[in-house]
């Protein structure tokens, strides 16, 4: 029977969120194998634990990665840095640790200018119990979906995350909050409950999922607040998952809410959302698949208070399949390096239900092919490239306001290239 050690701060300070890790998969893994290819032997960031962090009180680590992307319809290109991210971890003690990420989007962040971003994408004290069990406060990740524990970009297939996990899940996604892990002594069996900070509904945007409304550690309203909970099972080389998340987005005291006709208290106008995805990963073969549905049952009386366009419900699915074409290579000088293979099909519709006098947008339902390959000249380095081909349904004109005259046409197929440089230490 396969047993799990918690990534541990007696002996090692890890790069990003600490969670569950199977020893005996690890085993399988050969010096040259990347964690883009060996997912389902670890959980969360913790698999850049052996790559330098050794026994020091304090590290510092990072990863980043510049993109390129041609609009085939726009007949336009950007390149971009579009993140770097600086890691610092402190061990207090044997018991007591901290974690953070600094992280700076698109280069620069200036006044009135558009694009970057400098924030946290986490910060907080791990409170080992026991060797099994930890407690986490501060700003931290919802262990929800596959990217948002496991972001860097040598950990997944393609330059762009996948596009159910940006729009329907938002990674990354993280709040302010308290979180319990642990793992069973007697199955292949990984548990967490967290308590989080609330949704605010009253930054919800139309087309954009429930990602304005994410608080991010900034000023959070904890008049609403949120339970999300989430189980790993491991079995040979499969691993699953499923996760919820409930929570209030109403952060206005009861008065003020009930002036609007909004529910209020801690679950007012909740939201709520599930997620099962499953991950496989043996001699060179990966597979992936994902699916989720986010729920609002209060969306009429929210467009109500706000004049938003929301929808009461949305869903997003993906399936992967990739393989590394280096995976038998008899040259010593290509075993340490991957080739790998993938496409991946993603649906969305983030306008699956609409609520009475919502308007219905049909560039929302959308579906992704995405097609490309990753090097990898050493563990930690990546160059990737692809082709997305989008397609959506028609454009509303109602939802058109103030229309460019120059604007070019809106068609419902797209395609785009993309390039990518990654890296971690």
């Amino acid at each position: 029977m396969r047993k799990f050690l918690l990534f541990s701060t007696l002996s090692v300070l890890a790069f990003g969120h600490a969670s569950a890790q199977s020893t005996d998969l690890s085993k399988k893994i050969s010096p040259q194998q990347t964690p883009a290819q060996q997912l389902i032997a670890s959980t969360g960031e913790d698999s850049l634990n052996s790559y330098g962090a050794g026994h020091s009180r304090t590290v510092i680590s990072g990863y980043g990665e510049v993109h390129y992307q041609r609009d085939f319809n726009a007949k336009t290109a950007e390149a971009s840095l579009k993140r770097a991210v600086l890691f610092v971890g402190h061990q207090f003690t044997g018991k007591i640790a901290f974690f953070s990420e600094l992280e700076v989007e698109d280069a620069k962040v200036e006044g009135g200018g558009v694009a970057g971003e400098v924030s946290m994408e986490q910060a907080y004290l791990k409170f080992s119990l026991n060797p099994r069990q930890y407690i986490t406060a501060g700003l931290i990740l919802p262990r929800i979906g596959i990217v948002n524990e496991n972001h860097l970009p040598i950990n997944f297939n393609g330059v762009e995350r996948p596009l159910v996990e940006q729009l329907v899940i938002p990674s990354t996604w993280r709040e302010i909050g308290v979180g319990f892990y642990g793992q069973s002594t007697a199955l292949p069996f990984t548990y967490c409950a967290q308590i989080l900070n609330g949704l605010n509904n009253a930054n919800f945007e139309h087309g954009t999922g429930f990602k304005g409304a994410m608080a991010e550690g900034q000023q959070a309203g904890a008049n609403s607040l949120a339970f999300t909970a989430a189980v790993q099972y491991f079995a040979g080389n499969w691993k699953f998952q499923l996760s919820g998340y409930v929570g209030g987005t109403t952060t206005l005291r009861p008065g003020a809410a009930d002036s609007l006709e909004l529910q209020s208290g801690f679950f007012g106008a909740p939201m709520y959302l599930g997620e099962a995805d499953v991950q496989y990963n043996n001699k060179g073969i990966t597979f992936k698949a994902l699916g989720t549905m986010v729920s609002l049952p209060e969306a009429a009386s929210i467009n109500r208070a706000y004049d938003h366009n929301l929808a009461s419900s949305m869903y997003g699915a993906y399936a992967e399949l990739g393989y590394n074409l280096l995976q038998t290579a008899k040259s010593t000088k290509w075993q340490s390096k991957q080739l790998n293979v993938f496409a991946r099909y993603e649906t969305i519709d983030l306008n699956a239900s609409l609520p009475r006098y919502a308007i219905t947008d049909g560039t929302l339902k959308q579906s992704h092919l995405i097609a490309g390959l990753g090097f990898f000249p050493i563990p930690h380095v990546v160059v990737k490239a692809d082709v997305r081909l989008l397609n959506t349904g028609d454009q509303n004109p109602a939802l058109v306001l103030n229309p460019n005259p120059n604007a070019i046409a809106y068609k419902t197929n797209n395609t785009f290239l993309n390039l990518c440089l990654g890296y971690s230490f």
